[in-house]
């Protein structure tokens, strides 16, 4: 009887150790919870983003509004030579302006993935694409803890068939929801680039990642970084922000 208890014991241990703790949170709703926090219900924000590479570097301003999880728009405001340049996310539809050209041009899904601005953010970055939440399939693998806090480690896999660039994310996500990590890797599971986290303050009412890097896995002086100058939460936003026609006449 003894032996039987023992082992039991060890199965039931090896189980949770396979499927995770059972007080741990839904990795779903972990994944779907740090989404709602970068965005908010409506937000407005002021960034630079530096884009550096091994012999240049260069700093653009973007001023940028976002609404749930499905519309944002941004517009470059410097410098000169790019400002006007715009970005609108509609649902899964993107388009962008260029003042120079009056040109609108909607993206076909094939380019989401492509860099914006020659940055190492894609469109789908920077729009702060959602499609992980329903795209994959969410695992707890690790917890860290850091500055008293627990960090919980998440396996993404593609779900079958979804139309999704990559073949695996893990991303590091404190419990008060805050994204700290998020690597991207191919459908060979290596790793291409990583964003993270560098420095969390008080903004737009809440603690924030006001500093992200968005680093390319193979090149040292190949990153690009956000750093958050202003942020806003819970803005009145016209119904009419998020059209062609407002795309075309930039905030700025």
């Amino acid at each position: 009887m003894k032996r039987i208890i023992v082992g039991l014991a060890v199965l039931i241990c090896f189980a949770a150790a396979g499927h995770g703790r059972i007080n741990d949170p839904d990795p779903r709703e972990l994944v779907k919870g740090a989404v709602k926090y970068l965005r908010g219900n409506t937000s407005r924000a002021v960034v630079d983003m530096t884009i550096h590479r091994p012999d240049w570097e260069r700093t653009m301003t973007i001023k940028a509004w976002t609404e749930g999880r499905e519309n944002s728009i941004f517009w470059i405001a410097a410098p000169p030579k790019d400002r006007g340049n715009g970005t609108l996310k509609r649902g899964d539809e993107m388009w962008i302006f260029n003042p120079k050209v009056n040109r609108v041009i909607k993206l076909p899904p094939s380019m989401m993935s492509q860099s914006w601005q020659g940055s190492d953010f894609s469109n789908n970055d920077l729009a702060k694409s959602d499609n992980i939440v329903d795209q994959y399939t969410h695992e707890i693998i690790g917890r860290q803890t850091r500055h008293g806090k627990t960090v919980y480690v998440i396996r993404s896999l593609p779900k079958p068939g979804a139309p999704v660039v990559w073949g695996m994310q893990k991303l590091k996500i404190r419990e008060d929801n805050i994204l700290i990590r998020q690597a991207f890797f191919d459908e060979d599971r290596e790793l291409v680039k990583a964003l993270d986290m560098e420095k969390i303050e008080m903004l737009g009412g809440r603690l924030y990642p006001v500093k992200w890097k968005m680093k390319d896995a193979g090149q040292k002086e190949k990153y690009t970084i956000l750093d958050y100058r202003s942020l806003e939460f819970g803005v009145d936003i016209s119904d009419r922000m998020f059209t062609i026609a407002s795309l075309k006449n930039p905030r700025l």
